[in-house]
Parts: C-alpha cells; structure tokens; sequence
C-alpha cells in the first residue's frame, strides 16, 4: 500500500489507474478506524479493482465549538489497518492542501441538509458535500462506499452525485455494532466505561420502536413518545438533540407511516455526540 499526501500525486495515479481501465472504488473517511470502516474497505476490495482510501479529518464540516482538536488519531494504525484491509492507497492530506488560500468554492444540498443534524450543526453538510465532491475529483471512482449509520450524511451524497451526473455509484452499507448493538463510531472512545455500557440504551429504544411499528403502530408521534419515555428510563443522564421519523430518501418527517420509513436519534451522552438509525415501515 503506497501512501500519498499530495492531492496531485493521489489524482495522478487515480487517473492512470482509470485510463488501465481498472475500477476504483474510494473509502471515504476520517480515520481513526474501527470496524465498521473496515467494513466498508472488504466491500470496496470485493468490488473494485483497486482500492482507494482517504484518511482526512476534513475542518470544514466542524463547527467553531465542536471537536475537530479533539478527535481521535493514530496515523500508524490506521495505515496498517487499512494495507491488512485491501487498500492500494491511502490518501491522507493537510488541511492546507484541500483547501488551498482563497478557497471559495462550496456545495450545498440545502433541501437535505436542514433537519436532523443540519438543525444544530450549521455549515456541517456544506463541507461534507464540498470535501466528498473534491475527493470524487481526485479519485476518480467507478464506486464511493459509505456506512449506513451517518444515514443524512449518505442521502445528501446520493442527491449531490445524482444532480450534478457525477460517474460514480454511493453505496450504502449497514451499520456495524458492538455485541450489545451499540453503533461503532471513533467518538465513542470518548465514553467514560460507565457510559459506554449505558450507551447501549440508544440502539434498544430504536429496535423497541421498530417492534412497535412492525405491530402495526403508524403513529409518527405515538412512536417517538414511546421512544422517549424508553430513553428518560433507561438513558436519563443523555441530551436528546432530536428523534424524528422521516422519509429515507427526502429526509422529511412524517405525519404517517405509509411506507419506508427511517427512526433517527442524536444524543449527547457525555462528551460525546452519538446518532443512530434504524429502518421501519414496509
């Protein structure tokens, strides 16, 4: 596995691999690696002929009082992980060379954007939107591979790729858990181990909602009453942000489940900020 910092150098070889008429599937990430992205990398390798993985803990999608000092890093870790895990590159650039003096130029999927997590984390999806874009034009992938639990991050990817016909396919692949079904995510190193075992508590409620809808509950607001009574009993310490179900692909909540439908929830439990998903309706 060769590791590039240079944008360029990274473009280059890309772009050779694409004239080879060899397929390139892009992983994607901010490091700090946990099973859930190497889940992401066996698919990539499954399906690609080489493997492109981005490693960059992107500032423009962390708001002026979040954690971008504070995330989590190890550099040689993530490399050996992601050379055990198929990658042909790992792409792992400074701030000062994705964003070069003067940088002005930005993408938006508005309509996507504003709920969920856009409603407390303004200018989030913007840089999200704008870094993926910049990553597709560097690696020039035939497929992009996201996970599933950043659900909002995934349908703004999706609607940005599809309007401006870029080639490359977004798959979505489901979320991976701890054994008590907890969503791995590189924040949760910030859990005390008290709150870790507590964590749990978001995934139950979520699968206690899905039981109730698959009974036959349509009731968007019967659902998350449920839902929030389960949390002030079994996760009181935690901030609720939201619970919303909406529709998977809009992003729009729901007044009746007539459909597919997705269950969100954003947490805070500590110094932590923890979301989840999970899919309803038929």
């Amino acid at each position: 596995m060769e590791i590039i910092k240079d944008p360029c150098l990274f473009q280059r070889q890309c772009l050779g691999w694409r004239l080879q008429g060899l397929a390139t599937a892009l992983v994607p990430t901010m490091g700090f690696f946990h099973h859930g992205h190497l889940s992401l990398m066996d698919f990539a390798r499954q399906n690609a002929d080489r493997v492109a993985v981005s490693l960059f803990v992107n500032p423009t999608q962390f708001g002026p009082a979040e954690d971008l000092a504070a995330y989590p890093r190890d550099l040689d870790r993530d490399a050996r992980l992601a050379a055990e895990h198929g990658a042909d590159i790992l792409f792992t650039p400074g701030p000062e060379a994705m964003y070069a003096p003067g940088h002005c130029t930005w993408i938006e999927v508005p309509d996507l954007a504003r709920g969920l997590c856009g409603r407390t984390r303004p200018g989030h999806f913007r840089g999200v939107a704008t870094v993926v874009a910049k990553l597709f034009m560097l690696a020039l992938p035939g497929l992009a591979v996201f996970g599933e639990k950043d659900w909002q991050q995934l349908a703004i990817i999706r609607r940005m790729a599809k309007d401006l016909n870029m080639p490359v396919e977004v798959v979505g692949r489901p979320t991976v858990r701890e054994p008590d079904g907890l969503a791995m995510s590189s924040r949760n190193a910030y859990l005390s181990p008290g709150q870790r075992l507590r964590a749990a508590a978001i995934h139950r409620g979520l699968v206690d909602l899905a039981v109730r809808a698959a009974g036959g509950e349509t009731d968007p607001a019967v659902l998350l009453g449920g839902l929030r009574r389960y949390y002030a009993e079994n996760l009181a310490e935690a901030d609720i942000e939201y619970l919303e179900i909406v529709d998977p692909e809009t992003l729009e909540p729901l007044d009746l489940i007539r459909g597919p439908a997705l269950a969100a929830a954003a947490l805070r439990l500590g110094p932590a900020r923890l979301i989840d998903n999970i899919s309803i309706g038929v």
